[in-house]
């Protein structure tokens, strides 16, 4: 099959793109962010998204729009359902260029993670299959967490330490003062 990846970085690529090659499909990535906070961070992960697909002979398709307004938007109309929020943006867009450009299916590196909610994500995916009429492949990628990890380092690509949004940046590294009394 004719498949797009969504990449969401280079790193969290690695294993999915090795299963599904190894699975006989043949893959496109596809770079669309617009959660990603700030824009140098923006940047480097496409920077790093570039640099994976040279490097693994993967076509990659970009969208370079950094629509962190339309991301904001929507994230704080939703309050603690951001997340369902950015994947949906997300993957409807790459449900859409999939199917405009006769992909047989969309799939995304998100799954990979552990850190991700990966049955949401799953759910997300599958609505959007069902609503843009493109299938979704499904595949739980975690099994290669580790070994995508380490294969990203033997490769030298940077690894983000959060996952991407101004939220996820905030609850890595703000820590709120204790209350004087």
């Amino acid at each position: 099959m004719k498949l797009l990846l969504h990449l969401c970085c280079g790193p969290c690529a690695v294993f999915p793109l090795k299963q599904l090659r190894a699975s006989g499909h043949e893959v496109v990535g596809y770079f669309y962010n617009p959660n990603i906070h700030p824009y140098k961070e923006f940047a480097r992960r496409l920077e790093t998204a570039k640099e994976f697909s040279e490097k693994m002979q993967l076509e990659l398709i970009i969208d370079p729009r950094y629509l962190l307004e339309d991301f904001l938007q929507q994230a704080l109309s939703l309050g603690s359902g951001r997340c369902a929020g950015c994947y949906e943006l997300r993957l409807r867009e790459v449900a859409r260029f999939a199917k405009a450009n006769h992909f047989d299916c969309f799939s995304t590196s998100l799954l990979v993670s552990p850190y991700q909610k990966h049955e949401l994500i799953r759910e997300t995916a599958e609505k959007i299959a069902l609503e843009e009429g493109i299938p979704f492949y499904y595949f739980d990628f975690r099994i290669g967490w580790s070994e995508g990890v380490k294969i990203s380092r033997e490769l030298e690509l940077y690894r983000q330490p959060y996952c991407g949004c101004i939220f996820s940046e905030k609850d890595r590294y703000y820590k709120p003062p204790k209350e004087h009394l």
